[in-house]
């Protein structure tokens, strides 16, 4: 294997392109991201997505060999400059963003749109719960947090490189899907369907909202059944990430 470049000033104008991915303003520019500690960039490599550059320092050099001439050995303090976690990383690498079309799912049976979710790890867990219950595919409408947030990145551990992630308004979504059962999770409504009485052997989409306001109207008024998940008088609701679970989980059995 080649020598590694070193990069030891936090000053290098490649050190300071790469910390501007913290942005999205500039992910979007440049088409790229941040992927941040090894479980996140084994699982990016492993799932085929081009990673540019790996940046670490000489203690775990091996244990990112799978990279090779990809490599950027750097010192800690450049490493803690491109990072955005609380403590330093093993590794930062650039990525390159995923690039899927609706074509890849339009005739898939089980979809999932997020619509105006903006916690990060809310994002990044249904995305994680998702995969975990075999969805075919995710679509984030509306004001939906950048999938490419560090933040959203970490959380999935890997998952979101192992389903289509697009985004699109609702409308669009009904157009792509004009046979599937659009399924509203609401709370205060008094049509609901309990989710255990739902049937998901057809082609559905399960529209989730964001934890401060729920859903739209307008995705509300799209909506073929609604439901909501059953819960004691004792609480008031449950948190988003807690009840997309259930409900994900609940449609894959």
């Amino acid at each position: 294997m080649e020598k590694p470049e070193l990069i030891l000033s936090v000053s290098n104008n490649k050190v300071k392109e790469t910390a501007k991915l913290q942005q999205k303003k500039y992910r979007n520019e440049k088409g790229l991201f941040l992927l941040e500690g090894y479980k996140p960039i084994f699982e990016a490599f492993s799932s085929g997505i081009e990673i540019e550059t790996l940046y670490t320092t000489d203690k775990y050099l091996e244990k990112f060999d799978f990279l090779k001439r990809k490599i950027v050995l750097v010192s800690d303090a450049v490493l803690e400059k491109i990072s955005t976690t609380d403590s330093m990383p093993e590794a930062v690498a650039v990525a390159k963003q995923m690039n899927y079309s609706f074509e890849q799912i339009k005739n898939k049976k089980r979809i999932l749109l997020i619509e105006n979710v903006k916690d990060a790890g809310n994002l990044g867990t249904l995305i994680r719960c998702a995969c975990a219950f075999s969805f075919d595919g995710i679509v984030l409408c509306g004001e939906t947090v950048d999938i490419y947030n560090p933040k959203v990145v970490r959380s999935t551990v890997g998952a979101m490189f192992k389903l289509p992630l697009l985004k699109a308004s609702i409308n669009k979504v009904r157009e792509i899907f004009p046979t599937s059962t659009f399924i509203a999770s609401v709370v205060n409504h008094n049509d609901v369907v309990n989710p255990q009485k739902i049937d998901y052997t057809k082609p559905f989409v399960l529209m989730l909202g964001s934890e401060a306001d729920g859903l739209s109207e307008e995705a509300i008024s799209l909506a073929d059944i609604k439901t909501t998940i059953p819960i004691s008088n004792a609480t008031e609701s449950l948190n988003l990430s807690m009840a997309g679970a259930i409900l994900l989980y609940i449609s894959a059995q």
